[in-house]
């Protein structure tokens, strides 16, 4: 049994997750926090396989956060950092990809047959 799907993004919301994954950095820093899985990053691994890191490094991860795409949580001495928004990510994806040909003929759909 498939996962129930996650309700519409509002456009509003969907522009302000655009922009701030409108920045090749900031989309850098996502995506290795999506590839360490729900456990996150030190906020020093995570400058280190991301290639970001000092202030920059934490400009970016706080405008992902703003927008709820990552979490930070004290841990000891450590910030972690763990992108905390799959289902959001999806439904981002989702707006784009159900609109894809909507107002296309049937025979200039892709996959359709010529």
């Amino acid at each position: 049994m498939m996962a129930p799907l996650p309700p519409p993004v509002p456009l509003e919301a969907a522009a302000a997750t655009f922009a701030a994954l409108g920045s090749e950095q900031r989309l850098m820093v996502l995506r290795t926090l999506v590839r360490a899985g729900e456990e996150g990053l030190s906020i020093g691994e995570l400058g280190t396989r991301s290639g970001v890191s000092g202030s920059t490094l934490t400009h970016h991860v706080k405008t992902l956060a703003q927008v709820g795409l990552v979490r930070q949580t004290r841990k000891g001495r450590s910030i972690i950092c763990a992108a905390v928004a799959f289902d959001e990510i999806r439904a981002l994806t989702d707006i784009l990809l159900s609109e894809c040909c909507a107002d296309c003929a049937p025979s200039i759909l892709p996959g359709s047959d010529d």
